[in-house]
């Protein structure tokens, strides 16, 4: 028998006003370049480290947030253990320098998120080396010395080559790596892959299209197909390994101005577009099945000239391919003085998620950053709280990944030990994406109508198959309940149902 494992429980609540989906992706950005959300400063004691992340995550579930999108490779360095990159100069506050005592930060927040049934998306920025120029900064076994042909310099900042073979090999071999060591959920990339433009200069790697140009005879259709065949090789990676971790990308939130597309393009007149500017076709690969799911950065308020808000949910809508459709909140934006008036009157966020509503294919969002959260900017943590999360929700399955539900709980059933009395039911003997990640238990009185779609029928979640009947909270003294138990696996399923009924 298994010894009581940690376990979450919910108060029972009626339904709200208005009926929230039991699917619906709610996650934050943990960003580490430059200490943006964590750790807030380089150099902290691992104790120190370790507290501000059970932190945030105390706070993501104390709001029914179910996912993180963790920065683990914010500059070719790595907030994990790795043997091929350094560890990150954002943590100890110089490059390559190990934490004392060890701990593992990645390892950390998994196990930590998955306790509180929060699931992790791993983010990596692709080619990214330095946000600067200072070359000092990184470690005298970096990559960059090793090999500096792979590089280029721009804007001040250094990358790796997507035009070199060698690129996309090593980013591979990075994502791989991960995949294998770690239980995450996710691989996530966001908006940043060939650089923005910086005025009076071209990314230098003519030489490179010049030397392999693969019968590309224009540099902008060349530079896309670099990015679609990194893309399309991590996908591969990836579904080889683990069939059951995504893949997602958060593009920046204009693919092409209808000026320059008049067919597929937006009703924008962005600055910077995807396809003409970052070279990352995004609907090729959502319509090609390479990435599961897409969050669009729509950092801009409903009715902005240039970028409105509304125009952008309804067009990530009509062109997500039957993909997961998230959508990224800039809250971060909250109270801003330099922003629109609509960052400062209300809360321009709640107003975007119920526009989200009128629009079935956006399943979700993911908010930039969680520091927002953290310091419930406009009220948001708390307007989150009491409407839009105040009901648990499981992540949304996605019909792009190949899996489908474990075996349902088995042999469910009230057992005596001494005084107490605990629920239970025998583990299922599946592995791999199949194994159960926790049990989901739901509780009705004998009056009440069995509903297992409405999330305010989940009682409680598990990692364990065994609960001690005293922490319910409920006097089962002469009552008659129905006990419910389902599992979600890593395919994100949920189990068919194990019923049992008790009169006590």
């Amino acid at each position: 028998m298994k010894r009581l494992g940690f376990l979450t429980l919910f108060t029972l609540l009626l339904l709200s006003a208005t009926a929230q989906p039991k699917y619906e992706m709610r996650g934050a950005w943990i960003a580490t370049v430059a200490n943006i959300d964590w750790p807030k400063a380089p150099g902290l004691s691992v104790e120190e480290q370790q507290r501000q992340m059970i932190e945030i995550l105390d706070t993501l579930q104390a709001l029914n947030m179910n996912s993180v999108v963790f920065q683990i490779r914010p500059t070719s360095d790595a907030f994990y253990d790795s043997e091929h990159e350094p560890w990150s100069l954002f943590l100890n506050g110089e490059q390559g320098l190990a934490p004392d005592p060890y701990w593992d930060p990645l390892d950390f927040v998994i196990n930590e998120a998955h306790k509180r049934f929060i699931e992790v998306h791993v983010w990596l920025n692709p080619y990214r080396v330095l946000n600067n120029e200072n070359l000092a900064l990184l470690h005298p076994d970096h990559l960059y010395y090793r090999k500096p042909e792979l590089f280029v310099k721009y804007g001040g900042q250094y990358y790796f080559n997507p035009g070199l073979e060698e690129t996309r090999a090593y980013l591979n071999s990075i994502v791989a790596d991960v995949v294998t060591r770690y239980d995450i959920d996710a691989i996530h990339f966001d908006d940043y892959f060939y650089p923005y433009r910086v005025g009076g200069q071209v990314f230098p790697d003519q030489k490179t299209f010049k030397d392999y140009p693969r019968g590309y005879s224009k540099i902008d259709d060349w530079r896309r197909n670099n990015v679609d065949l990194i893309i399309a090789e991590l996908s591969k990676t990836i579904k080889d390994i683990k069939p059951w971790v995504e893949f997602g990308i958060s593009p920046f939130g204009v693919w092409r101005n209808q000026a320059k597309d008049p067919v597929r393009g937006s009703a924008t007149r962005a600055g910077v577009t995807n396809y003409d500017d970052l070279y990352a076709d995004i609907l090729k690969w959502l319509d090609e099945g390479t990435i599961d799911y897409v969050v669009p950065q729509l950092y801009w308020e409903i009715g902005k000239t240039v970028a409105d808000y509304r125009i952008l949910a309804e067009w990530w809508s009509k062109y997500s391919f039957g993909r997961n459709l998230y959508i990224g909140l800039f809250t971060s934006y909250l109270g801003e003085a330099k922003g629109a008036a609509a960052w400062r009157n209300g809360n321009e966020l709640i107003r975007q998620m119920k526009l989200n509503e009128q629009h079935p294919e956006i399943s979700g969002t993911m908010h930039f950053s969680v520091k927002a959260i953290m310091e419930n900017r406009q009220g948001i943590a708390d307007s989150l709280r009491q409407s839009n999360y105040k009901l648990p929700a499981l992540v949304p399955v996605n019909s792009n990944v190949k899996g489908g539900a474990s075996d349902m709980p088995n042999n469910l059933r009230i057992e005596q030990w001494g005084s107490r009395q605990y629920l239970l039911w025998d583990d299922s003997e599946q592995d791999g994406g199949y194994a159960p990640a926790y049990y989901i238990v739901y509780l009705f009185t004998q009056e009440e109508p069995i509903d297992l779609n409405n999330p305010a029928n989940i009682f409680m979640r598990s990692t364990d198959n065994v609960l001690d009947l005293e922490n319910f909270g409920v006097d089962f003294t002469d009552k008659t309940y129905t006990f419910i138990v389902t599992s979600v696996n890593r395919f994100k399923y949920e189990s068919a149902p194990a019923e049992a009924t008790y009169k006590f």
